[in-house]
């Protein structure tokens, strides 16, 4: 049930134009600094997962490997989508809350 709600956000933060995704777009807003969270697909490769990780944790970013890559496009109404940024920090704050909660009930 809360993986929908943490869907559900990325969604309706896409539609108020609050995300950035695809691996261009998502480096260029970390080093921008307008990023307050980066999702990654889980299933994207070893080499972009530790590209991201690096950066966030350069750049200070949140960052979390969500799902994988059609659930996370799949709630952006796109194909599908290795990466992902939210530009906004309530829906930051939002989602960051719901994947917590479902890791916490998964573990």
């Amino acid at each position: 049930m809360n993986q929908n709600k943490a869907l559900s956000m990325i969604g309706l933060a896409t539609k108020a134009g609050k995300v950035a995704s695809g691996e261009f777009c998502t480096e260029k807003e970390v080093k921008s600094g307008r990023a307050y969270l980066v999702i990654v697909a889980d299933d994207a490769s070893d080499n972009t997962k530790k590209k991201f990780q690096n950066m966030c944790d350069f750049y200070q970013v949140p960052i979390y490997f969500y799902k994988d890559k059609d659930t996370l496009g799949h709630a952006m109404g796109k194909e599908f989508r290795a990466s992902l940024v939210i530009l906004d920090e309530g829906f930051a704050k939002g989602i960051r809350k719901h994947i917590d909660t479902e890791n916490q009930t998964i573990a």
